[in-house]
């Protein structure tokens, strides 16, 4: 995914971070999609499917790209994130407060554009490697966009 993301601006670059539910096949097999956007350039930097522990939150963070991980960190005040991401970075707020307001529009834009995410479709992955492959498809390609409506 780093080859479609603009390269950081500066050491004050801000990320959202949040998840949302999908499921694979059944709607008891949830699957958690963890994001972290870049609000300066609209770009997922990084994302993780799992469920919705830590370990899962770990991942994400551990696929944020090394250029990135000096960045602002707002995200909601689920409590893996106060468990893996660094304190001295990380801000845990509420939406009211308008911080992640990105990502949240961008999970609805996911949910438009691709409908096996939506909350209730009749449309669904088969299997979990879809389910991803279909994410990182998408996520190439809006990358892309945001990197070509940059320049």
């Amino acid at each position: 995914m780093e080859r479609t993301l603009a390269p950081p601006a500066n050491k004050e670059e801000v990320l959202e971070l949040d998840e949302l539910c999908s499921f694979v096949h059944r709607r008891v097999n949830k699957r958690w999609v963890w994001l972290a956007l870049c609000r300066r350039t609209r770009q997922v930097v990084a994302y993780a499917i799992g469920n919705r522990g830590e370990a899962t939150c770990r991942l994400l963070w551990e696929r944020v790209p090394e250029a990135y991980r000096h960045a602002l960190l707002y995200s909601d005040f689920w409590e893996s994130y106060q468990k893996v991401l660094p304190e001295d970075q990380h801000r845990a707020v509420g939406k009211s407060s308008g911080q992640t307001n990105r990502l949240e529009r961008w999970n609805c834009t996911l949910r438009q554009r691709l409908g096996r995410f939506v909350r209730k479709t009749l449309s669904f992955s088969k299997s979990e490697e879809m389910h991803e492959i279909c994410l990182v498809v998408f996520l190439h390609e809006y990358n892309r966009l945001c990197l070509s409506n940059t320049r």
